[in-house]
């Protein structure tokens, strides 16, 4: 009896003869957990799928991993573990449908027991201590629009692990994801269920029955973030939905009360004159009990330092029950967050994301230029500013303190010749003045002919940009291509198909390192990476130990600041802008002519696994596309197996048969950065770490020793047949393009037959060369290599 006979004839009927699917409200249902991380070409790995999720009033309680009854359960014990650890359920099972074997995953207590619980004896081992909140939330089912929005494992968890939380009576609490898990979902199925459970402060602190439906406001640190979240919001009425700007205000007179969930910006609720025209923010315009419920988002931008004002709307709004949702708390420099709220309830960490394949892999192109730092020297020209004589003027300078239009203008030609410009790319820039100025050099050099190719994006472009934003969002669009910005992009930017991130400015916090990295995160359709090109050396967070480390223990909270009242316009500055005021002493350089052509940059791809840490490109390959097939033992069988046309030939088609088809291969060769390379290259810089010689070095260095041993009427074809190489690939070595290259270069066989010789003397003569151009050359060091 197989598995599948095994469930239908002996685990099936013992889950009904249990309740499980006749009880109300109880049913079981298989569940897949995760996707399987994404491997390249519309591949992933395997899924994780639990064979049975017990679930009784809209609740997990436990997972089941069934074996054949030939089998003995033992054999799914540790998978039963680890989904009762993905999905928070305290009980596991695991069953051959003979025998049952039961794991509380809260006490350790494990044993064989006689039969499954009914779905009551389940639940109250689940909860022995009755709690009516939690019954409440319970009752009021997901919002999943028909079953076409269901929550993914970590959304539920989330949410599950928030309403325990308040059920507890917690009224400050932290949800820590990863950028572009979904934190709105979760904040919007919170936030349904607090509604429809009629949630409401007083009758939690109370322990009274419900008596009315909450307020709930939705406070984000940019609009962006405040007008994605109200447009997640749809299943909730009209009525009961309220966004909160001040030409809103304006227009009724005052701030709107009568709605269920309101959204705003913390520089709108601190915004505000009374009728004299002193400071009176808007949020002072409701009672300090107002709200039910807060929930910040990317609460770590602000809304829980201690030094913010917008730290003064949480404490004025203190009664209200806040949720602050994060992706990257600060860890030591600021723990303010942490302090704030207490440590997470729930993490999901980009790491699991990665894993799970609900996050996009990446790698990282470090480049460096001659012109990465500079020193003046006399025939240079001081265009606008004061020089400081023998200065090293470093990245942190330039496009601050310093500007060398050649040198962007350099950077500019060194990533768009890296990058498929018909690709999504976003670039930071130093600020907004330098994000114009690398938007036009960009257009200056694309091969597109549209003008919108590259827009900015930064907060001096308004509207325009904001609607530039949303078409670069949406993913049927495909101008424009490439948005430049410096700030404003870090975060807040929903746009799924982002296939390169382009760092031209220093980026010193961890926090926003994980924002710009979650940029590219984003899952999209045939997206199986996506490119970091650095300039900056932003990279070396990766040897942080808090790129994806455990959360630091919290400090104590500070003492409370005064309550901020209407009347008092006391407190901190208002916000900043988004970048710090362009300095008044502007250095300008005109280098020499001709400097400029002595710019040079060299760049090393390397791979980073999903825990930020290095790996060799054959375990990157091996993770997007899997293992590549032995049909090699070593390097010199590969050059040999390579310089034949047939022998190569086998070679390919035994890539082909083990699923590495052209296709494949063409994408291997750009994950590694190897386009312009012989795929011979790629596959000895996978197996064996051999650094990867274009095709152009390849030729160029074997040319002359090729064509030393033939007539000059046939090097005059080789030589031919060389350019086409370097053009077009390696497959213009193979023998049946023999006949349209001799149609290329001399029109007719007959012309090349009098050219070269017989038939079988231009076969030999085309064959034959092919051995010198992959012979092994006197080697040298990598580094070398331009």
């Amino acid at each position: 009896m197989n598995e599948a006979e095994t469930r239908a004839e002996l685990i099936d009927p013992a889950l009904r003869k249990a309740g499980w699917g006749v009880v109300d409200g109880s049913r079981t249902r298989r569940e897949v957990i995760a996707p399987g991380r994404i491997m390249g070409k519309a591949k992933r790995a395997k899924p994780l799928s639990c064979d049975y999720v017990l679930v009784y009033r809209n609740t997990r309680l436990a997972t089941i991993e069934a074996k054949a009854a030939t089998k003995s359960y033992t054999d799914g014990v540790g998978q039963a573990k680890d989904y009762a650890e993905r999905l928070l359920t305290r009980f596991a099972f695991a069953t051959n449908g003979k025998q049952i074997y039961r794991m509380d995953m809260e006490t350790g207590a494990e044993a064989l027991v006689d039969a499954f619980p009914t779905p009551q004896d389940l639940w109250d081992a689940t909860f022995a201590t009755p709690n009516a909140w939690r019954d409440r939330f319970a009752a009021v089912p997901y919002e999943t629009g028909g079953g076409r929005f269901e929550p993914r494992y970590y959304q539920h968890n989330a949410i599950e692990r928030t309403l325990e939380a308040i059920a507890a009576g917690k009224d400050r609490i932290l949800l820590t994801l990863a950028t572009g898990t979904g934190k709105t979902a979760i904040a919007f199925q919170v936030a349904w269920k607090l509604f429809h459970a009629r949630w409401s402060l007083s009758d939690w602190k109370t322990g009274g029955e419900p008596t009315h439906r909450p307020r709930i406001l939705f406070l984000a640190d940019r609009n962006g973030l405040a007008d994605q979240a109200f447009s997640s919001f749809t299943a909730f009425e009209d009525a009961a939905l309220a966004r909160i700007t001040p030409g809103e205000v304006r227009k009724k007179g005052g701030v709107p009360k009568n709605a269920s969930v309101f959204f705003t910006i913390f520089q709108t609720f601190t915004s505000g004159t009374d009728a004299d025209g002193n400071p009176a923010p808007y949020f002072g315009d409701y009672p300090s009990d107002f709200f039910d419920c807060i929930i910040i988002d990317e609460c770590h931008r602000g809304g829980a330092r201690d030094e913010s004002e917008w730290r003064s709307i949480l404490e004025y709004f203190a009664p209200a029950v806040q949720i602050g949702l994060t992706a990257t708390p600060k860890r030591t420099t600021n723990t303010d967050t942490y302090a704030y709220f207490g440590d997470p309830v729930y993490t999901y960490s980009l790491k699991q994301g990665i894993n799970d394949g609900y996050l996009t892999p990446f790698k990282v192109r470090q480049i460096g230029t001659t012109i990465d730092e500079y020193v003046f020297t006399a025939d240079d020209v001081v265009i606008e500013g004061e020089v400081e004589e023998g200065k090293r003027y470093t990245e942190g300078d330039f496009n601050r303190t310093i500007e060398i239009r050649e040198r962007e203008e350099y950077r500019v030609r060194t990533f768009m010749s890296m990058i498929d410009q018909r690709e999504k790319t976003i670039v930071f820039c130093a600020s907004q003045t330098h994000a114009g100025i690398v938007r036009d050099l960009i257009n200056q050099v694309k091969t597109s002919t549209n003008p919108h190719y590259c827009v900015r994006v930064t907060a001096e472009d308004g509207a325009i940009g904001d609607q530039w934003l949303r078409t670069f969002q949406d993913n049927d669009k495909t101008i424009p291509t490439i948005l430049t910005t410096s700030q404003k992009l870090s975060t807040g930017v929903d746009a799924r198909n982002v296939r390169n991130i382009v760092l031209m400015r220093p980026v010193t916090s961890m926090i926003e390192f994980k924002q710009i990295i979650g940029r590219g995160t984003r899952l999209f359709d045939g997206k199986a990476y996506f490119t970091i090109l650095d300039f900056v050396k932003a990279y070396e967070h990766f040897n942080d130990p808090e790129w994806d480390g455990e959360p630091m223990e919290p400090e104590p909270p500070k003492p409370p600041r005064p309550d901020p009242r209407p009347d008092d316009p006391g407190g901190d500055p208002p916000l900043p802008p988004e970048e710090p005021e362009t300095p008044k002493a502007r250095l300008v350089i005109k280098l020499a002519d001709g400097k400029e052509r002595t710019f040079k940059h060299i760049s090393a791809t390397t791979f980073w696994g999903e825990d930020g840490k290095p790996v060799s490109a054959q375990q990157f390959i091996e993770a997007l596309f899997g293992k590549l097939p032995e049909l090699f033992k070593d390097e010199d069988e590969l050059r040999t197996l390579w310089s034949q046309p047939d022998t190569r030939r086998k070679l390919i088609d035994g890539l082909a048969e083990r699923g590495f088809a052209g296709e494949q291969l063409d994408a291997i060769r750009t994950a590694t950065d190897a386009q312009d390379s012989d795929l011979f290259d790629v596959l000895a810089y996978i197996a064996f770490l051999r650094a990867p010689l274009k095709r152009a070095e390849r030729a160029g260095e074997r040319r002359d020793a090729i064509l030393s041993h033939y007539e000059p009427r046939q090097r005059e074809f080789l030589d031919f047949v060389l350019g086409q190489y370097v053009a077009v690939g390696e497959s213009e070595l193979d023998t049946d393009k023999l006949p349209e290259l001799l149609g290329l270069k001399y029109g007719s066989a007959a012309d090349a037959i009098a050219a070269l010789g017989s038939v079988a003397e231009i076969r030999a003569t085309f064959q034959g060369f092919q051995s010198g151009l992959y012979d092994r050359l006197a080697a040298r060091p990598a580094a070398d290599r331009p």
